[in-house]
């Protein structure tokens, strides 16, 4: 017979492993970026049908880029390290993808701060990385609901920090050509998401 401490404790051992099981997706990740990025991997995304204004304040929708792959970095322009980071890789990826065609990849930076973020803000930071407004936009949502919908669906986690701005995630979005989210990577992964990027048909 199992004496009874040691029965609970196996109980509590499996009831362990249980728990890590589902909360590393079958012990296939390790933490919760993890999931985001194999779930998205393993299921693409559809984006949110919604309207922002670029650096130029000129309108657009996200579905404008369909038939397109594109490349989106979420960012805020008070931010003084990881926003830094996103952006000088981006500036690297346009740097390294076919910028002729109508099925030229296009990069996309999205602030998620717009009420600190103005027009003029972000046309401002776009150009002190080399965005020409066209193959690389840095563009704002134009009200609460487009920015949640946008955070929500790209699984961007922002928190208020002591400082007056933000803690967050930070990755390469990629999106294939019919309009999902198909692909996350880390900033250090640059060439993997040019490969999915180059791969797209």
């Amino acid at each position: 017979m199992i004496a009874r401490p040691l029965l609970a404790s196996l109980t509590a051992l499996a009831a362990g492993v249980a728990a890590l099981g589902y909360a590393t997706d079958g012990f296939r990740v390790v933490t919760a970026e993890g999931a985001r990025r194999l779930a998205v991997a393993e299921s693409p995304r559809p984006l949110p049908d919604v309207e922002l204004e670029d650096q130029d304040g000129r309108p657009f929708r996200l579905d404008d880029y369909r038939g397109r792959p594109l490349l989106v970095g979420f960012f805020y322009t008070r931010c003084p390290t990881v926003c830094t980071q996103v952006s000088d890789a981006f500036h690297r990826l346009r740097a390294a993808l076919p910028s002729a065609g109508d099925g030229a990849p296009v990069v996309l930076s999205i602030t998620f701060d717009p009420a600190a973020d103005t027009i003029g803000a972000i046309r401002d930071y776009g150009r002190a990385f080399g965005a020409d407004g066209s193959t690389w936009r840095f563009a704002r949502p134009r009200d609460s609901a487009t920015r949640d919908a946008l955070l929500a669906t790209f699984g961007i986690v922002v928190i208020p920090d002591t400082f007056g701005g933000f803690d967050h995630n930070a990755a390469i979005h990629v999106v294939d050509r019919q309009g999902r989210l198909a692909r996350i990577y880390d900033l250090d992964e640059a060439d993997a998401a040019k490969r999915a990027m180059r791969d797209m048909r």
